[in-house]
């Protein structure tokens, strides 16, 4: 393992699941989803996180997020919480508002930046993500989905994070746009000192973009290591049946 100063994230032997509340509102019994999920992400790295859905992909990025606590093991941030892009970035933004209200609000929020010092901010942000002035007055219909997905990493990205949690952020795109915004998250990490944790479940797309990878079957990791290791010399049965299916 690295020096702690190396690390981003360590999730140490995590299980966690649902309680569903009933119709009448008592607890139905605990489903657990994750089982003795143990990973680190490093300072600088894309990690990239696959599975068949359902797996519990989500879930998991909902626990490192704090939005679900775990029911054994533990989650340790050496940054501050990371921020996450989502796969549908209509549904993210609020389609009442403009895209210059959805990245500042953030800011808004944070409190800590008058307003002249966030408009500055945001029209920054704007350049990075490779977007022009005119949309800030834009509402999300307005937008393609690659637009749509721009924004929402300037969202994301606005309050300077070190490590964010991309959930299948370029499957509802097509092939084109898909690149567009792969090449701009892997230029952001640099020019940001950007972390990721990668969700998805196209391997191709992985491949593409991570250093490492983490397989997930039904909860549990079932391998891990350098994408080129695991993708060229996978050892598990079940990372083999994915890879055949991604060609």
């Amino acid at each position: 393992m690295s020096a702690d100063n190396d690390l981003i994230l360590e999730v140490r032997h995590v299980s966690g699941g649902y309680r569903p509340n009933s119709l009448f509102g008592r607890s139905k019994a605990y489903k657990e989803v994750l089982h003795d999920v143990d990973f680190v992400v490093r300072h600088g790295e894309i990690l990239g996180l696959v599975g068949e859905s359902g797996t519990g992909k989500s879930t998991l990025a909902k626990i490192i997020l704090g939005l679900l606590e775990p029911e054994q093991g533990e989650v340790i941030h050496h940054t501050p919480r990371p921020q996450i892009i989502f796969q549908d970035p209509y549904s993210s933004l609020n389609p009442a508002y403009t895209v210059e209200w959805s990245i500042e609000e953030p800011l808004r929020l944070y409190g800590k930046y008058d307003a002249a010092e966030r408009k500055r901010r945001v029209r920054e942000m704007l350049e990075r993500v490779e977007l022009p002035e005119e949309v800030l007055k834009a509402k999300p219909d307005e937008l393609s989905g690659g637009q749509r997905q721009r924004v929402s990493i300037a969202a994301a990205l606005i309050r300077r994070p070190r490590f964010i949690i991309a959930d299948e952020p370029v499957s509802a795109l097509d092939v084109t746009i898909q690149a567009q915004i792969l090449r701009l998250l892997k230029e952001l990490r640099e020019e940001l000192d950007l972390s990721y944790l990668f969700i998805s479940h196209d391997l191709n797309v992985v491949y593409q973009l991570c250093d490492r990878v983490l397989v997930m079957k039904r909860g549990r990791i079932v391998e891990q290591g350098d994408v080129k290791d695991v993708f060229d010399h996978p050892q598990e049965e079940y990372t083999k049946r994915l890879l055949a299916a991604a060609e």
